[in-house]
């Protein structure tokens, strides 16, 4: 009874905790519900058949600005794609700036000389980044298919026979294939971000996939019906995902999307925290965006419960990040609660949301890393880092959520790559940091450093570890982003 009698600042504080855990725990039953649709036998993997008629002329469209350390390797695997040459039609977008410009020149003139069908594509103005860049080259486009490759990315040779065939099904708009991870063991960031992507592939895809509710088109590593694209409205740049926003828009227009986890495509992951940061602070943003856009719609089409629903998660699960940033805030506080009378109840719910939300995670992406063929003791030895880096990621993705929900208008900022497979980050140049998040990731740690010594001295023990992996996480990224924006400033261009 003395809970219920205890002054207004303690039940405010009480009332905050329960609710910011309890938003949790819906995120993590959605994470377990995923994880049983997978399973759904409807939809697995079985041959498709071959396209009717003669193979159709296929575009391929390369999006490229400023990455000349990877540029050359994009280019030189899309020429080894096994289709007829006369029938590949390959568009390198560049709105490069730099020299990557004049390097995809002469690649591109080599290749004519090989009989490539292979056009170099330069707009005078980057209206609409990477959107305006696929729309541009789409108005040239002879394809009745459109492939689509970032930079970074290897695309096996057999891509394009392999990912066909499902379009043999007229009612089919997009081929989305897997990613798998050219420097996965470069380091203990590079592994996070692995199995982040692979449990977005092998469990999120599958499970939406096999059970017929909406997914996306990744922004690579695909394959376009060009009518879908067109019927849809095409590419918008008024959000950050303009993949994303697309493929809803294409599957509320009754087209359906096929996942191929079988058919893999090799890509690079940021090598450094900072370029990490913003591909996450991208896809956040742009991903609330899209739910700003498309939630009404969704909400009134004539769709089944379940795909609703599911596309509401969807679109608002970077809204976790903001209760994530709350609950490192909220503990320090609610540790001295638990001497004051509060203990049994937030010992209950500390026990729902262990097992609704942090079990939920490690079996989500322990079962991913299985799928995508890690050994059980790599796949558990990850779990804790990703736990502690996910947290820590909380601060950014915030940001990049509050912006999008206030409305603020902001540029597509590539993911710079390095071009280097499984081996030490390279010494290219490092970006400068962005304002003041490394500090307030610092004040963070700071602050999780006292709440961890205090729950040791109350012996809460329950939360210990947990606060150990936040604390973990949050030192992790302000030391590196400190670092590398000190090499920033130390860095000196070679003449």
């Amino acid at each position: 009874m003395e809970i219920l009698t205890a002054g207004l600042p303690r039940l405010a504080l009480i009332g905050s905790y329960l609710m910011v855990l309890a938003v949790l725990s819906v995120f993590g039953l959605h994470r377990w519900q995923l994880l049983v649709l997978t399973r759904n036998e409807k939809k697995k993997h079985r041959p498709a058949r071959p396209l009717p008629g003669p193979l159709p002329v296929v575009t391929v469209q390369l999006p490229i600005y400023n990455e000349p350390r990877v540029a050359r390797r994009l280019l030189m695997a899309v020429a080894r794609l096994d289709y007829p040459r006369h029938l590949l039609e390959i568009q390198v977008l560049d709105d490069s700036t730099d020299h990557t410009a004049a390097l995809l020149a002469r690649l591109v003139a080599r290749l004519r000389r090989r009989r490539f069908q292979v056009s170099h594509l330069r707009r005078t103005c980057r209206t609409g980044f990477k959107a305006g860049a696929l729309a541009a080259g789409l108005e040239q486009a002879q394809g009745r298919f459109i492939a689509i490759f970032d930079a970074d990315f290897l695309p096996p040779p057999g891509f394009l026979r392999t990912a066909l065939p499902p379009f043999a099904e007229p009612g089919v708009g997009m081929v989305q294939a897997r990613w798998t991870h050219l420097n996965r063991r470069n380091s203990i960031l590079t592994r996070v971000q692995a199995t982040l992507l692979d449990g977005h592939f092998l469990v999120e895809h599958l499970a939406r996939y096999r059970s017929g509710r909406f997914f996306n088109f990744n922004g690579t590593a695909g394959i376009w019906r060009r009518e879908c694209i067109d019927t849809a409205g095409g590419w918008q740049a008024d959000t950050l995902t303009e993949d994303l926003d697309l493929s809803y828009r294409a599957q509320l227009a009754g087209w359906r999307f096929v996942f191929l986890p079988h058919l893999v495509a090799p890509a690079e992951l940021p090598a450094g925290v900072q370029a990490w940061k913003t591909q996450q602070h991208r896809w956040a943003k742009g991903s609330v965006e899209t739910a700003r856009k498309l939630l009404p719609r969704i909400w009134h089409a004539p769709l089944s419960r379940p795909i609703r629903w599911e596309a509401i998660f969807h679109l608002t699960a970077n809204g976790s990040y903001l209760f994530m940033v709350l609950l490192c805030l909220l503990i320090w506080p609610t540790l001295h609660l638990r001497q004051h009378g509060a203990a049994w109840i937030l010992a209950l719910v500390d026990l729902a949301v262990l097992g609704l939300a942090t079990a939920s995670v490690f079996v989500f992406y322990y079962r991913a890393q299985r799928r995508a063929g890690q050994g059980r003791a790599a796949s558990l030895l990850c779990l804790p880092p990703l736990l502690g880096l996910g947290a820590a990621l909380a601060i950014n993705n915030s940001r990049a959520v509050l912006e999008a929900l206030l409305g603020r208008r902001s540029p597509f900022r590539r993911t710079p790559k390095e071009g280097r497979l499984d081996t030490k980050p390279g010494h290219g140049r490092p970006v400068r940091a962005q304002g003041p998040l490394p500090y307030l990731e610092g004040l963070m740690s700071l602050y999780l450093a006292a709440t961890f010594l205090d729950a040791i001295r109350l012996g809460v023990w329950a939360w210990v570890p947990f606060i150990g992996l936040f604390l973990w996480g949050h030192v992790y990224l302000t030391v590196a982003d400190l670092g590398q924006a000190l090499r920033a400033w130390r860095y000196v261009p070679a003449r």
